[in-house]
């Protein structure tokens, strides 16, 4: 189990919380909650050990961009591709933008 940190520069807070995905085999859930003004925190629970440097290029990729609402983020993740990281990142930030909450 490997748990990594991250912080990006972002826009002003999500207006509420989401979920995109579910915790099993190959998959991963992303919970997302308001954050402070301009900051985007990430924390990522992994079961793949060894690959920080994966991880570091997707989210910087993700998040490196234009910003999004800021948000607490925890991702805990079960050896989900970078395809399918993405995608739940993605799903969560969508349930924000059609007023869905978790």
């Amino acid at each position: 189990m490997e748990t990594r940190d991250y912080t990006f520069a972002a826009g002003q807070p999500a207006s509420s919380r989401a979920l995109a995905g579910v915790v099993g085999s190959g998959d991963l859930e992303v919970l997302l909650q308001p954050g402070d003004d301009g900051v985007t925190r990430i924390v990522v629970n992994t079961s793949v050990d060894g690959k920080g440097a994966v991880w570091d290029a997707l989210l910087q990729r993700v998040f490196g961009g234009e910003p999004l609402p800021a948000a607490r983020i925890v991702i805990n993740d079960c050896g989900a591709t970078p395809g399918v990281v993405r995608m739940r990142i993605e799903q969560a930030y969508e349930e924000l933008q059609a007023g869905r909450t978790a």
